[in-house]
C-alpha cells in the first residue's frame, strides 16, 4: 500500500460553522499552503504539506499510470484537494517537474548499466 496525507477548505466562505462539519480539522489549510518545498525533505522537491509525497509522485501516478484523483487520494490517505493542488502545481511547473522525472530515469538507467544483477548472474551460473 502506498502512503500519502491530509488538508482543507476555507469553511467561512461557505457560512458553515466548524462544529457543523465532520471535517473540522481540514478547515485549517488553504490552497496556497498545500504544496511546500523544504530543502532537507524529499531533496527540496515540491511536496504535499505534512507528507513526503511529492508533486512529481502525484504527476506520475496521474499522467503516466492513469490513476484518477480519487484513486490517488484514497490510496495515499490524502484529501482530494491535496491531489488537485499538486496537479495544479504540476501543470504550472510542468517543464521543471518533467525534467526532474527525466533525470531520475537517466540516473536509474545509469545505475543499471554500472551494476550487475545478482539474480541474472545466478541464472547464468556466474556465481
Amino acid at each position: 500500500m502506498r502512503r500519502c496525507a491530509t488538508a482543507s477548505v476555507r469553511l467561512s466562505s461557505y457560512n458553515i460553522r466548524p462544529e457543523q462539519n465532520q471535517y473540522t480539522h481540514m478547515a485549517d489549510k488553504s490552497l496556497d499552503r498545500r504544496i511546500v518545498r523544504t530543502p532537507d525533505i524529499c531533496g527540496g522537491k515540491p511536496r504535499i504539506a505534512g507528507h513526503r509525497i511529492t508533486v512529481q509522485n502525484i504527476a506520475i501516478w496521474h499522467d503516466r499510470l492513469g490513476w484518477d484523483a480519487d484513486e490517488i487520494a484514497s490510496e495515499c490517505d490524502l484529501e482530494l484537494a491535496d491531489i488537485y493542488a499538486a496537479l495544479a502545481y504540476y501543470f504550472a511547473h510542468r517543464e521543471e517537474i518533467d525534467q526532474s522525472i527525466r533525470e531520475g530515469k537517466a540516473f536509474v538507467e545509469e545505475m543499471r548499466r554500472k551494476t550487475s544483477s545478482k539474480l541474472e548472474e545466478k541464472l547464468q551460473g556466474k556465481t
